[in-house]
């Protein structure tokens, strides 16, 4: 029997009931959220998106059969129900509902579908594992939390639309059917039936596309892209993402930075009522690795790092003289009222810093006797005090050290300001640090390939003054690992926006001209043949008039993380892979039938 849902379409919503709307007659659809007998009362709490409502089933207002089914009605069955709004009696409101001063004295109900017992209760605290969520994911994001996560990143979309449509932008749509153009990551290939031994590949960026719609002389282009990768995955990494993809022509880095920080003050005010303070800071690569050992650095708090490598050079401790001796560097952070801490935490601190190449710590702490070091009778005292006095250590702080080659250190340090902020409190909540990172290298030496690879992008552009370097680089008989390589020193137009410490955005000002984008394929070994066969297109286009242009790409699933304080971006993508890159719920990826792989030509290679 096929139900007449015309006759119990809902009038209201279970969020939006209050008691205004007393003694009226009203239609509820949704979910059962809860359930309770009362002996000749029975109640449900009904939900919807919207949120949830109290319906009480009395035997005086309705018939037997509408009775009985309401004493049937369990954990998230689907009902109709229609009724007069009533007031709560006086010491029934329930303060903690949005709809606590009213319920629904019901007339009628339908049972519009029985559900199975779910696998786990839809409520914001749950013990469930993440597996079983991702397998039920449609009951989970019945759950308030995820549902609200869900909702305020469609509210991001939609403030990022109206911003860039304001700002004269043009939204379009680039393929998700392409060449490959491998960028770093593995491209995903998609073989072509109608083209047999050819394949599509999925992008991982629409980068050169954006390119190609700026030569088109669209000259302010955007896109809610999707962008996939066939990668190995880290826990808070997606084989596919979102991201706000934005080029724009005739523009300078200043340009791209106004713009996009309008963007994101327009986001937050439209999205969480926070204004954010703009222009946003800036760092240079250089001076971000220096004070905080990171390209994305979080400077919601201070423990900066302070390089002592030329007094500690001096000294008479051989771990730091002989490090400084061989090129090395010395540097430290300080841990306010960190004086306290046992041997056992700073041994843990030891092998966390070991974990990321440092060879050990050394630490120095100020009580009101004095100095305490292990390395105290090796650094001398006077030293000592002079390093106390760089690092301005004050009564009931301790510093730490770690001496190595400057890149290790960073890292080691860098990891440890973090750790300890983290694990010490010194996080303050409610901030919003924005900090631009910008002239980063355009190139960087890999060790075991040895040979120069894009820091970034292979299409970002380098300084204009740097250009030269390019040249002298392809002349100098230095080898390829010497620091002072002119590659080495190309910097490049790239820049990355940080949001307390984590990157959601990077972009570059591009290469608009193919002999210099030739140039720089060939530092990456890209010879002239294979450069026209993966990215003749884009060569191509650059011949007929290309602008100079530039760009920036956010990326969505990121900030919407941030702005919801998710611990994974996995919390706020509706139907999310896990770390084998698997969905639980659809069964993906899967074998696909012998008739399928026969019309493609592809026989599957068993290992």
């Amino acid at each position: 029997m096929t139900t007449d849902f015309s006759k119990l379409k809902r009038t209201h919503t279970c969020g939006e009931l209050r008691k205004d709307k007393s003694g009226a007659e009203v239609t509820l659809n949704g979910w059962v959220n809860a359930w309770r007998d009362h002996g000749g009362l029975f109640f449900v709490d009904l939900r919807d998106r919207y949120g949830v409502t109290q319906v009480v089933f009395h035997p005086e207002n309705l018939s037997p059969e509408d009775m009985e089914t309401a004493k049937k009605l369990r954990y998230e069955d689907v009902v109709s129900v229609s009724g007069k709004v009533s007031s709560r009696p006086e010491g029934a409101v329930n303060e903690e509902m949005e709809t606590g001063e009213i319920e629904l004295t019901a007339n009628s109900v339908t049972l519009l579908n029985k559900s199975k017992t779910p696998p786990f209760l839809v409520e914001d605290e749950i013990s469930a594992f993440e597996d079983l969520r991702l397998k039920y994911r449609y009951i989970d994001l019945r759950r308030p939390v995820l549902k609200k996560k869900i909702e305020i990143r469609h509210k991001v979309t939609m403030a990022v639309r109206n911003y860039l449509d304001s700002k004269g932008f043009l939204e379009i749509e680039t393929p998700l059917l392409m060449r490959s153009t491998p960028e770093g990551a593995r491209d995903y290939i998609v073989p072509s039936r109608t083209n047999p031994g050819k394949f599509y590949a999925l992008p991982q960026s629409p980068q050169l596309f954006k390119q190609i719609l700026m030569i088109a002389g669209f000259d302010k282009y955007f896109q809610l892209a999707r962008c996939l990768r066939d990668e190995d995955l880290r826990a808070d990494r997606q084989p596919e993402h979102t991201q706000i993809d934005m080029e724009m022509s005739f523009v300078t880095m200043d340009d791209v930075f106004e713009i996009t920080e309008g963007m994101f003050a327009h986001i937050f005010r439209e999205v969480l009522g926070v204004e954010v303070e703009t222009p946003f800071p800036r760092l240079k690569f250089e001076e971000a690795m220096r004070r905080f050992g990171s390209d994305k650095p979080d400077t919601r708090f201070g423990m900066e790092m302070i390089d002592i490598s030329d007094i500690a050079g001096e000294s008479g401790f051989k771990v730091f003289s002989e490090t400084v001796k061989s090129g090395g560097v010395v540097k430290g952070i300080v841990l306010p009222k960190g004086a306290e801490m046992t041997r056992r935490e700073i041994d843990e601190l030891q092998e966390i810093v070991k974990s990321t190449g440092a060879k050990g710590l050394v630490h120095l702490s100020a009580s009101p006797e004095g100095l305490k070091s292990p390395a105290l009778k090796f650094l001398g005292e006077e030293i000592s005090k002079t390093i106390a006095s760089m690092v301005k250590l004050e009564t009931g702080d301790i510093a730490f050290f770690i001496a190595a080659e400057e890149k290790i250190c960073n890292l080691s340090l860098g990891n440890l300001r973090l750790h300890l902020a983290k694990t010490r409190g010194l996080i303050p909540g409610g901030k919003w640090n924005f900090v631009w990172i910008y002239e980063f290298p355009l190139f960087e030496y890999n060790p075991d390939a040895k040979r120069f690879e894009a820091m970034h992008n292979i299409v970002t552009s380098p300084f204009e003054e740097d250009i030269p370097l390019l040249e002298e680089g392809f002349k100098t008989e230095l080898p390829l690992d010497s620091n002072d390589h002119p590659w080495a020193k190309i910097r490049a137009n790239q820049y990355d926006l940080v949001l307390n410490g984590t990157e959601i955005a990077s972009g570059g000002i591009r290469i608009h001209s193919r002999r210099l984008q030739e140039r720089v394929f060939e530092v990456l070994g890209i010879g002239e043949k294979s450069a026209q066969k993966r990215f003749g297109f884009l060569l191509d286009a650059l011949e007929y008039g290309a602008p100079p242009h530039g760009g920036i790409a956010p990326g969505l699933d990121r900030i919407v993380a941030l702005m919801t304080d998710s611990e994974s971006i996995r919390e706020v993508i509706p139907f999310p892979k896990t770390t084998a890159a698997q969905s639980l719920m659809d069964g993906s990826p899967a074998e696909v039938d012998p008739e399928q792989l026969q019309e493609l030509g592809i026989a599957i290679k068993k290992k």
